[in-house]
């Protein structure tokens, strides 16, 4: 006797040796024993078992599924029954096992009910199922004919309207993703450089910018309309004129400077910083754009300014108008001790925006003893000679430290040059001193009072921001307050808005145990680590072009650690993997084998060490 039965979704065939309660032991046609469950058995039959399944299998092809359906009835049938009414009579065990098989391969038109019975499906339910298989097989034609197009580099117009998806934010149940990640897998490409060689990405720089606007802006960065903004009236005006020192691409001013000799023989400076608070008041609608944003976005080339043009331009303190300003006075004695200190709100004429590049030459390490030609060569000067006194007062003066070296980028008409700034020189430190001792000075203000405020601090080696005054080990200082940039830093808005509140007797915006402060403190932490990040990212994109650009070939570079080097003439960390065993600070010439600004990598082989 042999039996065809079912087993994990699959018919077979096999000769019955032994029966039991509940099991049978079977041979099949290639000689392999084994033990089955009577449950499972469909059907015995006599007979050979060689060709069986075969013709089983030929013969439930033949079978019209649509007919069986119809011929079926609404009520459930045995495959057996159904068989014997197909055929006309007993079915042969070869045309039930047929029958079997073909309701089995057919789910959509049979449900099965148990052991070798079915049920029909409704009709609306088979047209339902089989629509939903026509889609599934013209979505299958659409991927593979958009995998073709993929893999021979042209892209499939369906695929302009979801370029930013894909690359930002792709939906993997799109047949648009299923046909890129399929091509990737056959072309071996990751999707990114697919997407290039196809002309999705015209501009890798626009690639980078886009994820991060995808991220961080994405409702744009035009701003939403907003009443215009109030500058006060009636402010006293100084009795100065102010300058401020900027790279050429500052256009929020937040900070100037004037120096004036007093009939004492002492010397007053004036540190003046951009008083936006006093015309964005909290809860306005420029004050949510500024919590919003939280700070101005940088990267070469282009920024995305934290308030709107038309709030800025009343308050940026640009050369040949009077501004409104919170201006920090010191009266500096010959010895460059600082006298007394005076807090003021006032109008201040700004009478020149100086700028780095053209002021370099004149006021540098070199011109320092001896008049270099420019007009504020003495008030440079005299400033100077303050900073490095504060600098000692920090404890941080060290004459014999290297400089350390920043970089500017300036990129135009796509071209970017990079131009090394000495941190330390005397135009940066001049700025860096000032800033710093009004930072704490205004920050101490605040904590006299016991006025809270959002300060930046240092402690073991780490950096963190705090509603509380507490040192900043790094910069030697009691306490460090951001408020010198309130232009492009909300913390700093913010605190300047309690500086103006004590000076001027009111009530501070920000009250101690208003939960407010440590809200956007940590909010501002996340998003200004964001922005720097992306910062760098831009400027290692930018120096990935700049090697294309010139189309360096062979590179020098500093050993930083183990086969870390640090490339010259640019902020660039690269890894060499056939770097030798060098000590750090070591010079080795390197050669570039390939730049890749889309992926962002950069391919260099160590070629000989430098004396």
């Amino acid at each position: 006797m042999n039996v065809f039965y079912e087993e994990e979704g699959n018919f077979k065939v096999a000769a019955v040796m032994t029966e039991n309660p509940g099991s049978l032991q079977v041979e099949s046609v290639s000689g392999k024993r084994s033990k089955i469950k009577a449950a499972n058995v469909l059907l015995k039959f006599e007979g050979t078992l060689a060709g069986f399944m075969e013709q089983a299998q030929a013969e439930a092809e033949t079978l019209d599924v649509n007919l069986l359906w119809a011929c079926c009835g609404g009520e459930e049938f045995g495959f057996e029954a159904l068989a014997a009414e197909y055929y006309g009579g007993q079915p042969s065990p070869v045309q039930a096992a047929a029958m079997a098989i073909a309701l089995h391969a057919a789910p959509m038109y049979f449900y099965r009910r148990g052991k070798g019975r079915y049920k029909a499906a409704p009709e609306e339910n088979l047209k339902a199922a089989l629509a939903a298989q026509e889609r599934k097989r013209l979505q299958a034609e659409k991927v593979a004919a958009y995998v073709e197009e993929l893999k021979a580099h042209r892209l499939p117009d369906a695929f302009r309207d979801q370029l930013d998806a894909l690359l930002y934010a792709p939906d993997k149940n799109t047949l648009e993703w299923k046909a890129l990640d399929q091509a990737t897998r056959e072309t071996g490409l990751s999707y990114l450089k697919l997407l290039e060689a196809c002309g999705g990405i015209p501009s890798v720089h626009d690639y980078h910018l886009g994820a991060f606007l995808c991220e961080y802006f994405p409702q744009g960065t035009g701003f939403a309309p907003h009443a215009p903004v109030t500058v006060p009236e009636g402010l006293p005006r100084a009795a100065v004129e102010a300058f401020s020192i900027d790279d050429s691409s500052t256009t929020e001013i937040d900070d100037a400077f004037s120096v004036h000799d007093l009939p004492n023989g002492n010397t007053r400076i004036g540190i003046h910083i951009a008083a936006p608070a006093l015309g964005i008041a909290p809860g306005s609608e420029l004050d949510a754009v500024a919590m919003q944003r939280l700070s101005t976005v940088y990267m070469p080339g282009h920024k995305i300014t934290m308030l709107p043009e038309d709030a800025l331009a009343p308050y940026s303190l640009r050369e040949g108008e009077w501004r409104p300003a919170l201006s920090l006075y010191l009266e500096v004695a010959p010895d460059l001790s600082i006298v007394s200190t005076e807090s003021r709100i006032e109008q201040v004429y700004v009478a020149e925006n100086l700028r780095h590049e053209t002021l370099e030459p004149y006021f540098n390490e070199h011109t320092l003893h001896r008049h270099s030609g420019h007009s504020h060569w003495e008030r440079l000067l005299a400033l100077h000679q303050l900073a490095e006194s504060m600098e000692k007062a920090r404890g941080k003066y060290d004459p014999s430290r290297p400089p350390q070296v920043d970089y500017s980028f300036y990129v135009e008409n796509g071209k970017v040059r990079i131009v090394e700034r000495r941190r330390g020189s005397p135009m940066d430190k001049l700025v860096a001193e000032l800033m710093i001792y009004t930072n704490a000075y205004w920050g101490g203000f605040l904590a006299e009072h016991g006025i809270p405020g959002i300060y930046r601090a240092q402690a073991a080696g780490k950096v963190y921001m705090t509603i509380r005054p507490e040192p900043h080990q790094g910069l030697g200082v009691a306490q460090y307050a951001w408020c010198t940039s309130p232009l492009r830093r909300a913390v700093d808005l913010i605190n300047q808005r309690q500086v103006i509140a004590l000076l001027q007797g009111t009530d501070v915006p920000y009250p101690a145990g208003n939960a407010t402060l440590a809200e956007i403190l940590h909010a501002f932490d996340l998003v200004y680590n964001a922005y720097g990040e992306f910062q760098a990212r831009m400027e290692r994109y930018w120096c990935l072009q700049y090697l294309i650009q010139e189309n360096v070939q062979e590179i020098a570079a500093t050993v930083w650690r183990e086969n870390l080097v640090r490339l010259d003439g640019m902020p660039y960390f690269a890894k060499v993997y056939n770097l030798p065993e060098l000590a750090t600070g070591e010079r080795v010439r390197l050669g570039i084998h390939r730049v890749d600004p889309l992926l962002m990598e950069l391919d260099v082989r160590f070629l000989a060490k430098l004396d």
